[in-house]
């Protein structure tokens, strides 16, 4: 999943950004509000970890900015200020979960991937389509009850294509989720992959819907 990050502190930022690679998030780190908001305006991002209280305004401010938009990508509050006032406020605004510094990596990781379930309309901790099942917190993945063997990339999109089940994604979605901030990707890198689940899933499965993307299908 890619996550974008708003942290103005350098050391936490850097931390953070590590913790969540090894998790296994691709994580764009920005420090300042007008910088989240350029890349939300460009990009995709499976979730947002907003912190409120920057240099050139808060992360309230981009939240109130994504609802408006009408974005609602899953946000998790992270900040020092822990009133219940303070919460309340954020929760009102649109936010998903509510994170008071300090806290614990593994928590974290845990509140992105059932924020992420609840968006993709997924409330349990195993996604069943047909008979593929997928387990993102574990990164797992099953046809007909049998494990598949998936490299990073290939589960990332996997697991994007599966929150869109039945309906398309598009090529730009994809390439965002799948190679994050990469620049200096083959012009068919993203084929290759979906060639590569092709093999694993059954030819039939994902279709390519031309010129707009590709389709999981939920019945094949």
């Amino acid at each position: 999943m890619r996550l974008l990050l708003l942290e103005d502190d350098l050391q936490l930022g850097k931390a953070l950004q590590t913790a969540l690679g090894q998790s296994g998030f691709q994580t764009v780190w920005v420090r300042r509000v007008q910088e989240a908001k350029a890349l939300l305006a460009s990009e995709s991002y499976g979730a947002v970890l907003l912190d409120i209280g920057l240099p050139d305004g808060s992360g309230l401010d981009v939240l109130a900015w994504l609802r408006k938009s009408g974005s609602g990508v899953p946000v998790v509050m992270l900040t020092a200020r822990d009133s219940i006032n303070d919460r309340i406020e954020g929760l009102d605004m649109g936010a998903d979960d509510y994170m008071p510094k300090p806290f614990a990596i593994p928590e974290l990781v845990s509140r992105i991937h059932a924020i992420s379930r609840r968006s993709a309309g997924f409330a349990e901790e195993v996604w069943r389509i047909g008979q593929l099942s997928l387990e993102p917190a574990k990164h797992r993945a099953s046809l007909a009850e049998v494990p598949l063997e998936l490299s990073l990339r290939e589960y990332t999109l996997l697991l994007e294509l599966a929150k869109s089940a039945g309906r398309y994604v598009t090529r730009s979605k994809l390439e965002q989720a799948v190679f994050s901030a990469q620049t200096d990707i083959e012009s068919n890198a993203l084929e290759v992959h979906i060639h590569h689940l092709r093999k694993k899933l059954g030819a039939q499965r994902i279709q390519t819907i031309r010129g707009v993307g590709y389709l999981l299908m939920e019945q094949p």
